[in-house]
């Protein structure tokens, strides 16, 4: 049991199981505020330009059966519409991480071009 229970605390206390729980936390409830920028804002932009916050009405008469053709390009639009906002968010969140240019260490590559050059001065 000792060895379980041992087991079990080396499982918690990994670093990937501990982060994989904030962001999913993190997740949860960021859902809501991307819900409301798509509903509050954007689909009502469209609503602003085609009269309707939504292409729900769309519809195609086939024979008995109605296709929902309007359902399929809300649901398109508004998974467009979460994926450029994500889009920005990460592309904002990777601007304030990335390190200035002229802080960044030299290559590898840069190194040995270094040292190249100056072990051809020295030869000459």
């Amino acid at each position: 049991m000792k060895d379980f229970i041992t087991e079990f605390k080396e499982f918690v206390n990994r670093g990937n199981l501990v982060e994989l729980a904030v962001a999913f936390t993190l997740t949860l409830f960021f859902v809501p505020v991307v819900n409301a920028i798509v509903d509050g804002l954007i689909m009502q932009l469209i609503a602003g330009i085609f009269g309707q916050p939504s292409f729900d009405s769309i519809t195609i008469d086939v024979g008995d059966a109605e296709l929902f053709v309007g359902t399929v390009i809300t649901a398109l639009v508004t998974f467009l519409i979460v994926a450029f906002v994500c889009f920005l968010i990460v592309r904002a969140y990777n601007a304030m991480k990335a390190p200035d240019d002229d802080d960044a260490a030299p290559s590898e590559v840069d190194l040995l071009i270094e040292i190249r050059d100056e072990l051809r001065s020295r030869g000459s």
